[in-house]
């Protein structure tokens, strides 16, 4: 049978206090439905159909990358009313794997083995947990046989269904001919007069359709977000199981309650992280690499034995072998620093190219530039890049000594083996292997007097 997966998502999540729809609050840098998506697309399902409601047009566009089947719910009805939202689209023979938007640690594992449950349409599975305190989910109601003949709300359980601890975790599998055949059945006779998804078990049990469990370990994977208390939990949650991961390959970390990790990582062998290192998008770490406290990467790529000290900014930079940068550096877009290089305390970086054991170790600015090897940048330093307009580039060959607080003024080309004085404004091309210098000849006024202070 073929796998589609609806994602229930269209809740305002009013417990959250905010103008923007629970799917989209994030976690780890994504919006909670993002991670549902992401999970989902490892089964590669046939079809994906996302049920939206609460400012819809706008959770459109935050996922209009994916390929998605968009269904809207105009009311909020209830979980049955949702999915019967969109049984019009929906693949009746397929399995049909139903989720719910805010539960983003929901791992493509687990819902695979649950799917792996269901192979004909005489079946349908649930996902279930035992809970020490069950406050606020459906019980799971089973004969003296064992076998689950139906699933009660809290609001609708009775004294003794409420101490049942086995709860229903919102996730199923059934076959899609059976959904189209039960959910306009649904009645909404219950506390919160609402069309509930959790009914279809007792039809289910009327029509002789076996229904089976799954039972979840980590219980963390069918956890929900209804306010910032929960999201900053679950927020800690994944965070820890990212650094335990990444500490299974080899890394080091400073302390794992102080990483994060909003992306995707790669990492060789021997690299440590010290704390507060937040690593964003896609981050390629080569072996032996060392990260400094307090920085941040975003796309950047590492090679072998980079150092970066602390309180570095670097994004959509490459940074090759045996490089050193920071402390206190920043590296923007565009940089790529060649090996051995040094981008010392207080540099920026953009849209440049820093050649092989060229360094520049403090106070500088370079904008728009290609640098040969082993090139010095002075203290004080700046490429002059922007008119105002547009920018222009700033041409160093190798071995260029540039003296401390000048200024080259782009369009310009140093030569090889150029000395640049200090204090210079560099205007002009300057010659290779020669000293250039411009500045204001140095006087001393005989006659100055030093001011007084007036009475």
């Amino acid at each position: 049978m073929g796998l589609s997966i609806v994602i229930l998502a269209a809740g305002k999540g009013t417990r959250m206090q905010s103008s923007l729809p629970k799917v989209l609050h994030t976690l780890a840098g994504k919006p909670l439905l993002e991670h549902i998506i992401q999970n989902s697309l490892q089964l590669q399902p046939d079809q994906i159909i996302v049920v939206y409601g609460y400012e819809g047009k706008l959770v459109k566009e935050n996922l209009k990358n994916y390929n998605i089947d968009w269904v809207e719910q105009e009311e909020q009805l209830g979980t049955g009313h949702a999915v019967k939202c969109a049984l019009p689209i929906l693949k009746e023979n397929n399995r049909v794997l139903i989720l719910c938007g805010d539960t983003p640690l929901i791992e493509a594992n687990t819902l695979s083995q649950l799917c792996e449950t269901v192979e004909s349409d005489r079946e349908i599975a649930l996902l279930v947990a035992e809970l020490d305190d069950p406050a606020g989910y459906g019980r799971i109601l089973r004969n003296s046989s064992d076998h689950v003949i139906g699933i009660v709300e809290t609001k609708d359980a009775t004294p003794a269904q409420a101490q049942i601890s086995e709860i229903n975790s919102g996730i199923y599998v059934v076959p899609g001919k059976l959904l189209k055949r039960w959910l306009p059945a649904l009645k909404n006779h219950n506390a919160q007069k609402e069309y509930y998804l959790t009914d279809i078990i007792k039809m289910a049990v009327a029509d002789k359709i076996t229904v089976s469990t799954v039972e979840i370990q980590n219980l963390f994977e069918i956890q929900g977000v209804n306010d910032r208390l929960q999201l900053a939990e679950l927020e800690r949650t994944y965070q820890v199981l990212q650094a335990e991961k990444l500490m299974v390959q080899g890394v080091t970390l400073a302390d794992p309650n102080r990483f994060d990790l909003r992306g995707e990582v790669t990492v060789g062998k021997d690299v440590f992280i010290d704390i507060n290192v937040m690593l964003e998008g896609k981050v390629v770490i080569g072996e032996g690499c060392t990260i400094g406290p307090h920085s941040i990467l975003k796309n950047v790529s590492l090679g072998d034995h980079v150092h970066i000290e602390a309180f570095c900014h670097l994004e959509e930079t490459i940074v090759a072998e045996d490089a050193v940068i920071g402390p206190y550096a920043r590296l923007r877009p565009g940089t790529d620093v060649k090996a051995g290089a040094k981008i010392g305390n207080f540099v920026e970086v953009k849209k440049s190219v820093i050649g092989k054991n060229s360094k520049a170790n403090h106070l500088s600015y370079i904008g728009d530039a290609e640098l040969g090897e082993a090139v010095n940048i002075g203290a004080g330093t700046i490429t002059c890049n922007y008119d105002g307009v547009n920018k222009f580039k700033t041409v160093i060959g190798d071995r260029v000594f540039i003296g401390s607080d000048s200024q080259l003024v782009a369009p310009v080309k140093i030569g090889d083996d150029a000395f640049i004085g200090a204090g210079s404004t560099i205007t002009k091309d300057a010659p290779a292997g020669k000293l250039t210098v411009s500045r204001a000849k140095q006087m001393t006024i005989e006659a100055w007097q030093k001011p007084k202070k007036k009475d």
